[in-house]
């Protein structure tokens, strides 16, 4: 009986090894894991249930391609079903031709006929020259499927290798993006293209490294140490998720008394000049723990992340004085509002915490189209139609007032600090124009500005005449916060927002 199968044993424990020993050594030498050991890493144990591994083509060279240099199926993360695809270095240099990218599409087709979240792990030297025209389709078509899954179920890519030229659209089109940072790169024009082409010589890291898409264009969500910490992230951001689109978030069972935090009273300083890390605030009003910030190093005059409140899972959106005194520019702007409409996909109730001075001037911005860029969030939060609740901390000024999810933008619940400053701009700069001629008659102009400056936060800027026109829910103790959003967030889970029908809104891009 065993001589019936081995031949069936044999080609199957070829096809498992991938390129090879050899190969999978020199993986391993370069700090990588292998196609099979980062779903090994992700999937709970004995869950994985393999398709295509039989598929082949043989390559130019008359090679055979094990599982066509890609391993896709479906599994458990933490007892909840997941697809999930990973390319193999180690057969091709994980090469995209027609055959490896129909079983891609065939794993994202699968987690869209089942609602099912996919994560994808990329590492793959690019398209597979020598199929010409038939790897840009296959590409093409990737592009294609990924459009479609997305706003139906989360899609989640890590960057573990190389993802050059047409292969980074494929992650650049999903929710979420995690990248490795020692090997992983990510560009679309490598640094030998780019000296051809311009002259200028630039390395592969300073080109399209982690840090340069944390920091500096923003493509990615997180960057992880190595590869088993970008699981560990995988892991987290689908424990905030749901399955799809028409599900709620996984929330969890909360046990304890929701007590008030007076130390929250004294968390944020009365002086409107005076910084303070909004994280401590996000982190005192959430359950312990439970805070994961998304794109950390970009946009860092706003934070965004999820979290959960008495069990449920919420995102929040709130302003960062340390940054830009938690001014609004260009990529802070993009940032949350992608976040905002992840949220609302997804059916993620939002918190959003205000402390904000305005847009951030400059013609650096004008030129940039701060316009633009602004007008995004005005639209994101404007279009969701999950509930939204707002905390005035301090300053909320101009039109970033109405950007941070205020009444008018639909919010469902108001709250303000006795700090909250709401007001066309700011008591100083109010003051000036209101009481210009004054002023210039003055011979102690900075008494008469701080004056006229106090007269002005009295009469106007404060949060009781917000509060008298109910553009204000209430008024509250920082310290009630916690409690008084828990309380508002369980009855609006049964909001319904009925909107115009349409095929979908033309966001500023």
């Amino acid at each position: 009986m065993s001589r019936r199968f081995s031949d069936l044993d044999r080609r199957r424990r070829e096809l498992l090894l991938g390129g090879g020993a050899a190969r999978i050594e020199k993986q391993h030498r370069q700090g990588k894991l292998t196609a099979r050991e980062r779903l090994a890493l992700l999937l709970d144990p004995d869950s994985f249930v393999e398709f295509g591994l039989w598929a082949q083509e043989e390559s130019g060279g008359g090679e055979t391609l094990a599982a066509e240099g890609v391993v896709t199926g479906k599994g458990w993360v933490d007892g909840r079903a997941v697809y999930a695809f990973s390319q193999d270095f180690t057969v091709a240099g994980g090469s995209v031709g027609k055959l490896h990218a129909a079983k891609i599409c065939e794993c994202l087709r699968g987690a869209l006929r089942t609602g099912l979240p996919v994560v994808g792990f990329n590492d793959s030297g690019g398209a597979r020259i020598q199929e010409g025209v038939e790897a840009l389709s296959g590409y093409g078509q990737i592009f294609y499927t990924n459009t479609l899954l997305s706003g139906v179920v989360p899609q989640i890519s890590v960057i573990a290798g190389p993802c050059a030229g047409g292969a980074a659209y494929s992650p650049a089109l999903t929710d979420f993006i995690v990248m490795v940072q020692e090997s992983a790169k990510m560009f679309i024009a490598g640094p030998d293209v780019i000296r051809a082409a311009t002259g200028e010589v630039i390395s592969d890291e300073a080109l399209g490294g982690a840090r340069v898409h944390a920091e500096v264009s923003g493509n990615i969500h997180f960057s992880a140490p190595d590869e088993r910490a970008a699981v560990q992230i995988v892991k987290s951001l689908l424990s905030y998720l749901p399955a799809n689109n028409l599900e709620s978030p996984p929330d969890v069972a909360f046990e304890g008394p929701i007590v008030d935090d007076e130390g929250m009273d004294e968390i944020v300083p009365e002086d409107p000049r005076k910084s303070y890390d909004v994280r401590d605030v996000i982190r005192r009003l959430v359950d312990a723990g439970s805070f994961l910030e998304i794109q950390d190093a970009f946009g860092r005059s706003i934070v965004v992340g999820f979290a959960r409140l008495g069990g449920i899972v919420v995102g929040m959106v709130a302003n960062q004085p340390m940054h830009l005194a938690g001014s609004l520019d260009m990529d802070a702007s993009d940032k949350a509002a992608r976040f905002v409409r992840t949220c609302n996909i997804f059916n993620i109730p939002l918190v959003t915490l205000v402390d904000v001075p305005g847009f951030l001037p400059g013609v650096a911005q004008e030129h940039g189209g701060i316009i633009r860029h602004g007008a995004k969030m005005l639209f994101a939060y404007s279009a969701a139609t999950v509930p939204k609740m707002t905390v005035i901390l301090r300053k909320a000024y101009g039109g970033a007032y109405l950007a941070m999810c205020s009444k008018d933008l639909g919010a469902d619940s108001v709250l303000a600090w006795p700090t909250a400053e709401i007001a066309v701009m700011g008591p100083e700069g109010a003051a000036r124009i209101l009481n210009r001629r004054e002023l210039e008659a003055a011979t102690d102009k900075n008494a008469l500005l701080a004056e006229k400056a106090a007269e002005y936060r009295r009469l106007h800027a404060n949060p009781y005449r917000a509060a008298a026109a109910l553009y204000v829910d209430d008024v509250i103790r920082p310290s009630w916060t916690r409690r008084l959003l828990i309380e508002r967030l369980v009855t609006l889970r049964a909001k319904r927002d009925l909107r115009p029908q349409k095929k979908h809104g033309n966001i500023p891009m």
